[in-house]
């Protein structure tokens, strides 16, 4: 499930994101273009009807942009198959890199605090109390509007897909710098719990160097939970940015996310008429993407754990 909502991204991301006139630069790109007279149209296989289709064929004839109807479109007439691509590549962009930087951060964090020890690791701990007494979701959103800020104090230029990268940039490192405390935590007691070892003792009595002892024996015991915790932070780095974008602090229009997909969507669904594929498309591949890393990580973690029953201890 998992390969295959990668897959239909990164090979869909081309069709998504190609202008909708080859001929001229200034063209919109297709996941941004949109026709008001086709706005808020079902998917063509609920909504078949002669008048709609009478509506597809008169603005294809009269030469105007028409979108797609395998998912629908939008408000504003544009494609939600090509946004939901573009999306679900921001979105998982924004979880993988997130997670990368949290659990690189972490790993470093935790270990060098286990390896000093006394006083120094006694503070360092203290440091990540502090921060974990904190919202974690008010420290992103701090970190982002202040990246903003020296963004716009440097004067950097904000247009076109500049800015649109920029935006992703500023979210992403704002997640990964404030998702690292777990890991930090487990790295820290999981190199403790290893320093009391027969091994570990054997290592420091010939002189192994700490950088060696890390390296090729407590990272290898230590990357089964780290691993699960990485493929654990992907999908809470995509709720983050789904609940940052429905702020208006992370993506933002016309780049779409699965999040500001969903928030678009949530406005459409109402006790007189219900648009509902403009939030069904984009919870769906949430919630798909969430399980499958899900089972990725249980999966995963039964590979590459040493204490398994089908693979002998890493020593």
């Amino acid at each position: 499930m998992l390969i295959g909502m990668i897959a239909a991204c990164l090979l869909g991301l081309p069709w998504a994101a190609s202008r909708v006139n080859t001929d001229s630069a200034s063209s919109p790109r297709r996941y941004e273009a949109g026709n008001l007279e086709l706005s808020l149209t079902a998917p063509w296989w609920w909504d078949d009807s002669n008048e709609t289709t009478a509506k597809f064929e008169r603005e294809r004839a009269a030469g105007h942009f028409v979108p797609s109807r395998i998912l629908g479109t939008d408000r504003h007439g544009r494609d939600l198959l090509a946004r939901c691509l573009v999306g679900g590549s921001v979105s998982l962009l924004i979880g993988c890199v997130a997670a990368l930087v949290a659990v690189g951060v972490g790993t470093l964090y935790g270990a060098t605090s286990a390896a000093l020890g006394g006083r120094i690791d006694a503070l360092m701990m203290r440091a990540v109390d502090v921060l974990y007494g904190l919202p974690s979701m008010l420290l992103v959103v701090l970190f982002a509007v202040a990246a903003e800020g020296c963004v716009e104090r440097v004067g950097l230029t904000r247009t076109g897909l500049g800015s649109q990268a920029l935006d992703v940039g500023i979210l992403l490192l704002a997640i990964g710098v404030t998702s690292w405390l777990t890991v930090a935590r487990v790295m820290r007691g999981q190199v403790l719990s290893l320093r009391g070892q027969l091994f570990m003792e054997a290592c420091r009595a010939i002189g192994v160097s700490w950088g060696r002892q890390f390296r090729l024996h407590y990272l290898p015991n230590v990357i089964a939970p780290v691993v699960v915790y990485a493929t654990l932070a992907v999908p809470a780095a995509i709720l983050s940015e789904s609940f940052l974008s429905f702020l208006g602090i992370g993506v933002r229009e016309p780049l779409p996310s699965w999040g500001n997909l969903a928030a678009d969507g949530l406005a459409e669904v109402n006790t007189v008429r219900s648009r509902w594929w403009l939030l069904l498309w984009p919870c769906l591949a949430i919630a798909m993407t969430l399980l499958s890393l899900n089972f990725v990580g249980d999966a995963v973690r039964a590979a590459i754990d040493p204490t398994s029953r089908n693979r002998p201890a890493v020593t």
